[in-house]
């Protein structure tokens, strides 16, 4: 079955910028917290990616707590640090950096 998201996020009122995802419990560092962006090849831009609920929800950061993970045509949403609970999850919008295999 399909969930948006893992059971561990929501989506909230960031004081980032508008909404963000946040941990509904602690979340361990080098947890794969699912797919966050599929490349997309329409043949218009060099990058084109649909975002999922992960992609489309986290907020940037020059300290991120999860970094994008490239996989093939897929993005993962991975932890890079101890998330505790209510913390916002975070990433570095630098989706033409990506490069490392999980």
């Amino acid at each position: 079955m399909y969930r948006p998201l893992p059971n561990n996020l929501t989506i909230d009122k960031s004081k980032i910028d508008g909404l963000g995802l946040f941990a509904t419990k602690k979340i361990d560092k080098n947890t794969n917290l699912g797919i966050s962006h599929i490349k997309y090849k329409s043949g218009f831009f060099h990058q084109d990616y649909i975002r999922t609920p992960l992609g489309a929800f986290v907020n940037h950061s020059e300290n991120p707590n999860c970094c994008l993970v490239r996989d093939g045509d897929l993005n993962y949403l991975k932890v890079i640090e101890d998330i505790k609970t209510n913390d916002e999850l975070t990433t570095k919008y630098t989706l033409y950096q990506l490069g490392t295999k999980l």
